[in-house]
């Protein structure tokens, strides 16, 4: 440190030496300027006393000349032509010569003019010239000045620098003993490193030896860790087997006891731009601390409906489907299962069902879930997954995932179990989740939606996505069939309050019709009849697979909280009232066995 601060003082003293020299540098400069000023001021001075003097001759020349016309008066008289033209130039003549006298006199008065300017610009040169004199007599002080601080300065540096370095070479000195001594106890700890040394290359040569008969001897005992695990391997896939078994049991029943047509209910939650319209106070509670129930406020009385599960109205995806989730997996373990959700137009059905690409729907994640089961169940099941998907716009059928949309009809099966089909539907194999979001996408795009004044994107069609789901066995053989559908009913609207007109009017009317006919076949499961109408409406005809008997079904209702849509919210809660109390019977599973197929 004590030699960069000497370093650092010489450099301080070597820049101080150089600013002086530099200021030395300006001063004569400035002096060389000066005098070059004066010289050529001086020279201008004696060039404009010369012009002066040469004027004031030559004006002094033209005064004493004698003037040039002298005016005759005579009496002339005319004798001929040419005397009359000689009297004629010489009347020109004179009055040439008199212009030229008085422009003469003009020239006289700008030269005296000229005179009195230069001497006034000369008596401000010779002010101008005392005063940068006076300016560059205090520069040369203030050089001086500056010179003499600056040589102190670097005799201070200089008597400072030495003093740090006679300290810095004692402490030097210092060290260098200290390290001395050290070198000198080095000997005796580098003799005991090799002997250490020489003790470590032995057992080295010996460790070799000692490596394999301890890798023999762990040869030996994995083999016999590895016979005993597989034996105990054998016994723990016969207890997951019957886990599994146990636990599809435990899971049927849980179904089960919360009924075969389970009614969710969702509360779209008031979006910013509703705020700023009409109607936007809200009418509809719900009690977190009872999952079951909602309240509609309706001319001030509030009316109480009981459901199956309420969602809060800042529940996300994840939780509404976590109610769906079992019915998932019985699809694959053969049961029949359909999932719609019902309400009245811009309600967020579309949004329950299908969701955005960031926050997917029920569709998605209940795909999802179905291949991560298949996943987990591949080393004792193989399954074989198809996909369809239709529309019903108008009361006419349309597959989604053909190209040019073409027209179907729903016939019964010729193979003689009653089921019903499609003749030409479009039905494909899938084998992983990201082929059949490509597929989700392609229906989407296909489906009819177009704007109202209730909802800007609305659905003007029922959609029905269809899985089949095949497991085969892999150690008894026996093979499984289910099958999911997923609904997302085009809503219900009034049309005076929608503004529909020409296409939308027939196609609000045929949407409120299949509607109604889906709340007959409700009211006939409900009533037991023992005729239900599914043949009105090519809605609940295509849906009699899943409202039949055997079939579990999950209606999710979507209502909105809002006092203008209260005449709907009312007319929704009182149809999912009447669907929780249908029951359609116990689940019946499809598995096939060796002696054919079986409820």
């Amino acid at each position: 440190m004590l030699i960069k601060e000497n370093e650092n003082l010489r450099g301080r003293v070597q820049q101080l030496e150089i600013s002086l020299q530099q200021r030395a540098e300006q001063l004569s400069q400035l002096e060389s300027k000066s005098e070059q000023r004066e010289w050529r001021r001086g020279e201008e001075l004696r060039q404009r006393e010369d012009r002066v003097r040469e004027l004031e001759l030559e004006l002094n020349k033209e005064r004493g000349k004698e003037p040039v016309v002298k005016y005759v008066t005579q009496t002339v008289e005319v004798e001929s032509p040419a005397t009359v033209r000689q009297l004629t130039k010489a009347r020109q003549r004179n009055e040439v010569l008199s212009e030229r006298l008085s422009s003469q006199n003009e020239r006289c008065k700008q030269l005296e003019e000229q005179i009195r300017k230069s001497d006034e610009y000369s008596c401000n040169l010779q002010h101008k010239i005392a005063a940068y004199e006076r300016e560059i007599g205090k520069l040369r002080e203030e050089l001086l000045k500056e010179i003499g601080h600056l040589e102190e300065r670097k005799e201070e540096a200089v008597k400072a620098a030495a003093s740090c370095s006679a300290e810095h070479f004692q402490n030097l000195q210092d060290q260098f003993f200290t390290l001395q001594k050290r070198l000198t106890a080095l000997p005796p700890t580098l003799r005991s490193m090799k002997t250490d040394y020489a003790s470590l290359r032995s057992q080295v040569r010996n460790f070799s030896e000692f490596y394999g008969a301890a890798i023999n001897e762990a040869k030996k005992q994995i083999s016999a860790a590895i016979s005993e695990m597989s034996e105990a391997n054998k016994d723990l896939l016969e207890k997951y087997r019957k886990e599994v078994a146990l636990r599809r049991k435990l899971h049927e029943q849980l179904v089960e006891l919360k009924g075969n047509i389970r009614v969710l209910c969702r509360v779209k939650p008031v979006l910013k731009e509703d705020q700023h319209e009409e109607g936007q106070s809200v009418v509809v509670t719900t009690d977190p601390n009872n999952e079951s129930s909602l309240t509609v406020m309706n001319k001030g009385k509030n009316r109480s409906f009981e459901l199956d599960k309420v969602f809060q109205p800042h529940a996300t995806q994840e939780e509404v489907f976590q109610e769906i989730e079992p019915l998932v997996t019985s699809c694959i373990d053969g049961y029949h299962v359909c999932i719609f959700a019902y309400g009245q137009t811009g309600s967020g059905k579309t949004y329950t069902m299908e969701g955005s690409v960031e926050n997917p729907g029920i569709n998605q994640r209940a795909l999802k879930h179905l291949f991560s089961e298949i996943e987990e169940r591949k080393d004792m099941w193989s399954y074989t997954v198809t996909v369809s998907s239709v529309e019903i716009y108008n009361e006419v059928l349309r597959d989604l995932l053909s190209k040019d949309g073409e027209k179907l009809d729903i016939k019964i099966n010729p193979d003689g179990t009653g089921q019903l089909h499609v003749p030409g539907l479009r039905v494909i194999e899938v084998r992983s989740f990201q082929h059949i979001k490509k597929i989700l996408a392609t229906a989407r795009r296909n489906r009819i939606t177009f704007s109202t004044q209730m909802n800007q994107h609305s659905s003007r069609s029922h959609a029905l996505l269809c899985i089949t789901v095949q497991g085969t066995d892999l150690a008894s053989g026996s093979k499984t069939t289910g099958k999911m559908n997923l609904v997302d009913l085009a809503g219900s609207e009034r049309v005076w309050k929608s503004g529909a007109e020409g296409e939308r009017l027939k196609e609000a009317q045929n949407i409120n019709r299949s509607l109604l006919a889906l709340g007959d076949v409700i009211q006939a499961l409900r009533g037991r009849h023992t005729h239900i109408p599914f043949r009105n409406s090519r809605l609940t005809y295509l849906l009699q697979d899943s409202l039949g008997k055997g079939s579990k079904t999950v209606m999710v209702v979507q209502v909105s909280a809002l006092e203008r849509n209260l005449g709907e919210t009312l007319c929704s809660l009182k149809f999912a009232q009447r669907v929780c109390k249908v029951e359609l019977g116990p689940a019946a599973r499809k598995i096939e066995s060796g002696g054919g197929l079986c409820d």
